[in-house]
């Protein structure tokens, strides 16, 4: 598999509705999309970064740079047996964990596609059906709350993760506990608390949580150690776990007790597989969280959430919950019963709109393995 072209597009959409977490309102995401061409064969990735340094430290323009002055000269030209091996052509940059992993997925998109296999079996998955959750950004008040909940649950919806903040957390949640008493729930904090919460936090306890995702620092492995056995709620850990020796790391400390598993936060599908066959091997529940990806992104969730481990409800949703018109045909689609049925045409299994994305495109850089100095057209 020889890469010969690495094609960079920035689009720009508009969430159907604002969504708010501790780090602000997002309204609309500026996306880097990236296609990579090998033996005449197309791949897509998505880039998952924020377009700020809110969620971790890189953004939309950070990993547009670093694809195209670091990632790609690395790459280009360069021939491999499978797309898990990109990872070592990778191994001088530090970091840019979801730069890389738009390069990664789009390569595992090749490789199925020149296989005529769909992604996800071609990455080991077992489920030819998935289970969703919702993520609910924080509302105004609980009235409004509890309303937004009630309709993801009339749509399927198996889990319901409520994002929190301080001023806006256990009273938020008690309500909707006492609402939907049977209800699979979840609070994600998104690092908004500190250990010396824990008197907080322990209140979640008596609301029969499936878990707290990332109450403390993004960074902060030994305090979340501290708090976990002050819990009887699990603490599912998100923006500490970068790669597979982090996972290990997490369990081995009993910082947490379930990991969100993000694809762009890990660096891709090879390190992915490497933690959920971890984490299976310790008992440990894993699950696909969501970065408000358009349709290629969630496409590429759907794929991992196939894997054995993923034994939990992911954000993984229908693609009319965050956009009017999606980058994919068909749109992803939720069933009654809160299920996504994964496809089965080769590659990521969605046709991709290029049409829909040129509409789109604010910016674009094609980067071919011409010669050394590479070849750059805009």
């Amino acid at each position: 598999m020889k890469i010969d072209e690495i094609i960079l597009r920035e689009i720009e959409m508009r969430l159907r509705a604002p969504f708010e977490t501790s780090f602000g309102t997002v309204r609309g995401r500026r996306i880097a999309l990236m296609e990579v061409r090998c033996d005449g064969v197309s791949g897509w990735g998505e880039v998952t970064a924020a377009e700020g340094p809110f969620y971790n430290s890189e953004t939309t323009d950070t990993a547009w740079t670093v694809l195209c002055k670091f990632i790609a000269p690395l790459v280009l030209g360069q021939n491999i047996r499978a797309a898990s091996e990109v990872m070592r052509l990778l191994e001088p940059v530090r970091g840019h964990e979801m730069a890389k992993a738009a390069l990664e997925t789009a390569l595992w998109d090749v490789e199925a596609r020149q296989r005529g296999l769909p992604l996800w079996k071609l990455l080991g998955g077992t489920r030819p059906e998935i289970a969703c959750g919702v993520s609910l950004g924080i509302q105004r008040d609980t009235r409004e709350l509890i309303a937004a909940v009630e309709k993801e649950l009339k749509d399927g919806y198996q889990r319901i993760k409520i994002k929190i903040k301080p001023g806006k957390d256990l009273d938020f949640v008690a309500a909707v506990r006492k609402q939907f008493q049977k209800t699979k729930l979840m609070a994600d904090a998104n690092s908004a608390y500190r250990l010396a919460d824990a008197e907080l936090l322990r209140k979640f306890d008596a609301l029969d949580l499936m878990m707290i995702e990332q109450p403390l620092e993004w960074d902060d492995l030994y305090h979340h150690s501290k708090l976990q056995p002050l819990l009887k709620t699990p603490i599912c850990l998100d923006e500490c776990i970068h790669n597979p020796d982090h996972a290990e790391a997490a369990l081995g400390m009993g910082a947490c007790r379930i990991i969100n598993i993000k694809l762009g936060r890990v660096g891709g599908y090879a390190h992915a597989k490497q933690i959920e066959e971890f984490c299976r091997s310790r008992g440990a529940p894993v699950w696909c969280g969501g970065m408000l990806e358009t349709g290629i992104g969630r496409a590429h969730n759907i794929a991992m959430s196939t894997l054995p481990g993923f034994v939990l409800p992911g954000d993984v949703s229908a693609s009319q919950r965050y956009w009017n018109e999606d980058l994919i045909e068909p749109e992803v689609q939720v069933t009654p019963n809160g299920t996504i049925q994964v496809r089965t045409a080769p590659g990521i299994g969605y046709a991709v709109r290029r049409k829909r994305i040129e509409q789109l495109t604010t910016r674009q850089e094609t980067l071919r393995a011409v010669n050394p100095r590479l070849s750059v057209a805009g």
